[in-house]
């Protein structure tokens, strides 16, 4: 037994294989992130809600502007090339857009308004798990109370996401692109 946190190999455990069926796979591929939840049955079924549904009040692409941003804020490259690969086309990102999600200063001109505005807001979450009073002003006037609890719990489980896939050292995932490799967020 390790005491490293790393994907947990097959064949798994039956309850651990019946928690994993609920997760998202591709041809019976499940990412290593989610094999690496399945160290802990708790934290598999517990820790990381799936704010990825339908439901979500927030358009996709203002989802994957937090998620993007977040986990470049940790240095995350294992989740940011994950989102990149798989959102970006459908978020409508430009490649100047994914680019200047992993640069410290935003680019005013690559995004509409209360997306720079969201991005500000990230990045004060992130820092300090709190906005400014002018920066709440505007993330309040932005955005329906629903959908700000819906980027708080997104600012929340991303952080999850990003300090497991860190810890564990994940690569990126195959599907990854060279040049999508070549933009993630470098871990230091």
């Amino acid at each position: 037994m390790t005491n490293q946190i790393t994907p947990l190999p097959e064949p798994w455990p039956k309850d651990i294989a019946r928690l994993l069926a609920n997760y998202p796979s591709s041809d019976g591929y499940i990412l290593s992130l989610f094999r690496t939840f399945a160290n802990s049955k708790r934290f598999l079924q517990k820790a990381v809600p799936n704010l990825l549904d339908r439901d979500s009040p927030l358009p996709l692409r203002m989802r994957e502007i937090v998620i993007l941003r977040v986990t470049a804020n940790l240095r995350c490259a294992y989740e940011w090339g994950v989102h990149v690969a798989i959102f970006a086309n459908a978020a409508k990102f430009t490649p100047e857009q994914i680019a200047a999600t992993t640069r410290p200063a935003i680019d005013e001109t690559l995004w509409a308004p209360v997306e720079a505005r969201l991005i500000r807001s990230i990045d004060e979450i992130c820092q300090s798990a709190a906005l400014s009073p002018s920066a709440r002003a505007a993330f309040e006037a932005d955005w329906r109370v629903d959908q700000q609890l819906e980027i708080l719990a997104l600012c929340g489980a991303y952080h999850t996401v990003s300090f497991v896939a860190n810890m564990a050292g994940l690569p990126p995932e195959d599907f990854v692109a060279p040049d999508i490799r070549a933009l993630a967020p470098v871990r230091t």
